[in-house]
């Protein structure tokens, strides 16, 4: 309590003296006489766009010197970057620093409880010891110079102290404390300095880049506030630019080494920055709340115009999807995950997707959506994806969730609605029965459509609404088309649904549903609440509460409901549906192997 309560203290030391700094200059932002331009400021929080590493090390050399660093170290019998002999203060400091890293009690935290790999580690501090940190255990550094020895452990967001005895050179105690970073070093201060203000977000938001001077509180952790930093532990500060009654907070991870998010807020009288408390992870869901979840967003490209949002539990959902001008898509949404840990049993979850705040959704969106290009195997543009992650805080353990909504659109008219699981769940055993909801338009207008389904020979009407499963006996086309829907004039789409050919996917085995969207009901068109139970393994899965009691389909505006089941597996070496924590250049990094499902839209020619 003594070591928060000063910490405390001096933070509002630092602060105040800072808010004078401020007051006696019209800004605190130095430029190396560059004249200060006027800054127009951003009340809302701004998220990072990641540099290459290649083009991160050309802007701050000592990234890659730091690499080489600990390639080095990690190839050695004692995986820790020390501090140098001029990062310390002393001789005996030095001592110190070699008697702790030499202990038994250093050492084993120094590699994998499990695999004995290397990780990556770091002493962050080697001082003599204040009375706070005395206990009955070392009640002889009252009369002996004593020094405290501060390493982190970077994968498991492991801090390790040791009270060093160095004039009788033996070790007093170590204390061993989880998901707990120790204060950083003056080396990576400089370097959590260097990140900020070289990050092109923030030089935009200050208009210039500031100098390393300009920065305050560099060390101050986002952790000390009880936040967590890329929504796992890790190591992370807050370097400050101070301008005009303003504080732009730049949030550095110092594990991955880049600046992950900042945002504006107002100083008080005293210069103590009042309101929210920022981090990545309020930074993310604020930004996304406001520009994702609160607007509709427009985006047009490779011959598509389209709007999506995210919605409180229905996940992304596309909307007015024109290809070429021509209507294809009035909207397409994920609406649950059904999660089921025991054929006989029947347990299980039924998981929502949605926005990360004020929403039912139990796995939030943690990012924006973002894009990216479909390429042949050429290497040539063919069309573009447009992707949202959804995770729950803690995943990869057991018991949390990742997944993933992917739309493709593609240049010559095809389209594919595609839903992705990246692991883990509570078991080994999980099946997952994610529901798409689609509203289709063939006819242009989507008001006279018609359903068929292939048998073999020839493609058979639906005259009425009802579900179909796809099985191993299930007839396809040449082409794999299972199904098509069409106008009254043969215009529209074949739908191929999931068989193993498309990359991560072992075959959708879906449940289709058709049902005649009235005009007069809300059957899913606004945000659905949790529909079907976890864990039936037949029909019933929430769509067939919609055919009851059937209705013709026949030239009327269609909705197919798309319900696919993907079982996953952790068998080495055929792992699906999966995530898992693997050692790799002395870090833990998430392994994944996701399983994808969903149809593809063909247009008929």
């Amino acid at each position: 309590m003594f070591r928060q309560l000063y910490f405390l203290l001096i933070f509002s030391i630092l602060f105040i003296s800072v808010a004078c700094q401020s007051n006696a200059d019209e800004t605190a932002v130095s430029t190396s006489g560059a004249e200060m331009p006027t800054i127009s400021i951003n009340e809302a929080p701004i998220l990072i766009t990641p540099l290459s590493r290649a083009e991160m090390e050309q802007r701050i050399p000592a990234l890659a010197e730091r690499a080489a660093q600990f390639t080095a170290v990690l190839a050695s019998d004692q995986p820790v970057l020390l501090l140098s002999a001029d990062e310390l203060a002393d001789a005996e400091a030095q001592l110190a620093q070699q008697l702790a890293v030499q202990s038994e009690q250093f050492r084993a935290e120094m590699f994998h409880p499990e695999t004995g790999e290397p990780l990556r580690n770091e002493i962050m501090n080697a001082r003599p010891t204040l009375p706070a940190d005395l206990t009955d255990k070392t009640q002889v550094c009252q009369n002996s110079r004593c020094y405290r020895v501060e390493m982190y452990n970077y994968p498991f967001d492991l801090a390790v102290v040791g009270i060093v005895d160095v004039d009788n050179q033996v070790i007093l105690d170590v204390m061993r404390q989880s998901n707990t970073q120790p204060d950083i070093s003056a080396r990576l201060t400089e370097l959590a300095i260097q990140i900020a203000i070289n990050a092109p977000e923030v030089q935009a938001e200050l208009g210039l880049q500031p100098d390393a001077d300009a920065a305050t509180m560099p060390n101050a952790k986002t952790s000390l506030n009880g936040s967590r930093c890329e929504r796992s532990r890790h190591l992370c500060v807050a370097p400050t630019f101070l301008v005009d009654g303003r504080a732009l907070f730049a949030i550095v991870d110092l594990t991955d080494e880049r600046v992950v998010g900042a945002r504006w807020t107002t100083l008080g009288d005293s210069g103590v920055p009042q309101g929210m408390l920022v981090t990545e992870r309020t930074l993310q869901n604020a930004y996304v709340m406001e520009n994702y979840c609160e607007k509709v967003n427009s985006l047009s490209r490779n011959g598509w115009e389209l709007d999506y949002v995210l919605t409180l539990s229905d996940g992304l959902m596309v909307s007015n999807a024109r290809y070429q001008g021509k209507l294809a898509l009035n909207s397409a949404k994920l609406v649950d995950w059904h999660v089921s840990y025991s054929e006989r049993d029947g347990f299980g979850y039924s998981d929502a997707i949605g926005c990360p705040e004020f929403s039912p959704a139990s796995i939030i969106a943690f990012n924006a959506p973002f894009t990216e290009d479909i390429l042949d195997e050429s290497g040539n543009e063919i069309g573009f994806t447009l992707i949202q992650d959804f995770l729950s805080e803690g995943w990869p353990r057991p018991c949390y969730y990742r997944y993933q909504q992917r739309y493709e659109f593609y240049e010559d008219g095809r389209f594919r609605i595609v839903g992705g699981n990246l692991g883990r769940g509570c078991g080994t055993d999980a099946s997952y029965r994610p529901v798409l909801r689609i509203d289709i338009a063939a006819s242009g207008d989507g008001q006279q459509d018609s359903f068929a389904e292939w048998d073999g020979s020839d493609w058979i009407d639906w005259e009425t609404e009802q579900w179909q499963l796809q099985t191993e006996d299930t007839p396809y086309t040449n082409e794999g088309y299972q199904y098509r829907i069409t106008s009254p004039d043969n215009v529209g789409y074949f739908i191929e649904p999931g068989q193993g050919q498309f990359s991560n996917e072992r075959g959708d085995s879906a449940f289709m549903y058709v049902t005649r969207r009235d005009p007069d009901l809300d059957e899913g068109e606004s945000d659905m609440i949790t529909i079907g139970a976890c864990c039936n393994q037949d029909y019933q899965q929430g769509p067939e509460k919609f055919i009851n009691p059937a209705e013709s389909i026949t030239d009327e505006d269609l909705i197919l409901w798309y319900v696919a089941h993907l079982q996953n597996d952790d068998t080495v070496g055929s792992e699906y549906c999966w995530a898992d924590m693997t050692v790799e250049n002395g870090d833990l990094a998430v392994q994944i192997w996701p399983c994808y499902f969903g149809p593809m839209f063909i247009p008929i020619q």
